[in-house]
């Protein structure tokens, strides 16, 4: 390789910019600049709270979709998969309890009209927006619900909601699954969707949202069972998290105090990750009885139970539930592998993620952009795009390409360089050592399928 054009130029090209106030202001900075996640309608001045996500963003949202299907269903024989329908009619809502139970408390500062979870004030006498003291009114409940209509004419026969969470769809559809998978008891149904919950304050970036998704899965257990089965979900599902990267320092598992279960709930614990402004929940693990079953087959007269050949007994399965937010979830990954180091005087900034989450799994650059080096590079680029996600580079200099890659959380770069056209290998940089090696490119799908293996 030529001298003067290695492929080791790991010398940051620039000096680094002021280091930002704290680790979220160095998230979204980041989040935006390098294509994770946007302001929604932002031209328009942006709408509160709904945000998009961007060429890497979608990929990094994907992989930890992806990754927790993984272990939820395609490693497991006891789980099946489903996607159900994201408007509902009441009628499911109403047996579920959410029309009754879904809420939050309300207040309004009668100084600057700004609207407030009364449970999520700090001080419950101070406004958190002007600092007016003793200004609230009294709380009131407030549906937490999307309230729509399904057809052309707003009546009342009409209404829909959006759902506010997967779960239900998953037990109105319990028979069906049953009937089809053959699967019995103890079994899971697992789902990723969109749902919606008209958060009075929404706020942390991406952590509270309107519109999020969810991973959730719902296991139908003998109701003796239940208690052991949610106790093996608590620790599987932290697992989960610290198999994929995050500091178990960062981690806790919480069990809700009797005041804070749910209606629907005999034990719930979070999962929490230590964010900047504190603890906050990722995922949370339920054991929500036979209510749900139970009221849904009282409200439609259909029968929601198992019959046990076995024993010759007929019973309505316990419901243990993990459900974790996707979109939170990938904000923790991004907080959990963000870094800087010093590296030859100046300052590194690396996304250490998980190489299933990794956006790209390999960066393919040129040394330059010289027409002699495109055509081995693009077949380069075509031998390894077929097996891995692929970004492909060739603007700027060497060692912008690879600061750019670290911050993406790409776990590989492969140059091409002029002595690439001679001996057919190429350099293979890795993302958090920085080393490299010269691999065969008759080699090189093998080499790297190791690497991320």
């Amino acid at each position: 390789m030529p001298a003067d054009a290695p492929a080791s130029d790991d010398t940051p090209p620039d000096a680094p910019a002021a280091e930002p106030v704290d680790r979220m202001d160095q998230i979204v900075n980041l989040a935006k600049r390098r294509g994770f996640v946007f302001p929604s309608a932002e031209i328009y001045g942006g709408f509160r709270s709904t945000y998009d996500y961007g060429p890497i963003g979608v990929l990094l949202l994907r992989n930890v979709k992806d990754a927790w299907w993984r272990s939820m269903v395609q490693l497991r024989d006891d789980v099946v998969g489903l996607d159900a329908a994201i408007l509902s009619p009441p009628a499911v809502w109403e047996a579920s309890g959410h029309l009754s139970n879904f809420t939050d408390p309300l207040v309004d500062c009668r100084h600057c009209g700004a609207r407030h979870r009364s449970d999520d004030i700090p001080d419950p006498d101070v406004c958190p927006t002007c600092g007016s003291r003793g200004t609230f009114t009294e709380a009131r409940q407030f549906n937490l619900m999307f309230k729509t209509h399904a057809g052309p004419v707003e009546e009342d026969a009409a209404v829909a909601y959006l759902r506010p969470e997967t779960a239900q769809g998953i037990f109105v559809n319990f028979a069906n699954v049953l009937q089809a998978s053959r699967k019995k008891p103890p079994f899971g149904i697992a789902q990723i969707g969109k749902s919606f919950r008209n958060e009075i304050t929404p706020g942390n970036f991406i952590f509270r949202t309107r519109e999020f998704e969810q991973m959730e899965m719902e296991f139908f257990v003998p109701p003796d069972e239940a208690h052991r089965w949610f106790e093996y979900w608590c620790d599987e599902r932290r697992r989960w998290y610290v198999d994929l990267g995050i500091d178990p320092a960062h981690l806790r598992l919480r069990e809700h105090a009797t005041d804070e279960l749910s209606h629907y709930s005999a034990g719930t614990s979070d999962v929490e990750y230590l964010f900047p402004w504190g603890w906050g929940e990722l995922e949370g693990v339920a054991n929500r009885g036979c209510y749900d079953l139970t009221q849904h087959a009282e409200a439609s007269g259909e029968r929601l139970d198992y019959f046990d050949q076995a024993t010759n007994t007929r019973y309505v399965p316990h419901v243990i539930e993990p459900a974790a937010g996707a979109t939170r979830t990938m904000m923790a990954f991004l907080l959990d592998a963000y870094d800087e180091e010093e590296v030859r005087g100046e300052t590194r900034t690396v996304l250490r993620l998980h190489h299933r989450l990794a956006p790209y799994k390999v960066a393919i650059l040129p040394l330059s952009k010289k027409e002699t080096l495109t055509p081995m590079a693009r077949e380069v680029l075509g031998l390894l795009q077929p097996h891995f996600m692929c970004d492909y580079d060739e603007t700027q200099a060497i060692g912008r390409r690879y600061r750019r890659q670290d911050e993406l959380g790409t776990p590989f770069c492969v140059t091409v360089d002029f002595d690439s056209l001679d001996d057919r290998a190429v350099t293979v940089r890795e993302r958090d050592s920085m080393d490299q090696v010269r691999v065969s490119v008759d080699e090189l799908v093998d080499h790297l399928r190791e690497q991320l293996a």
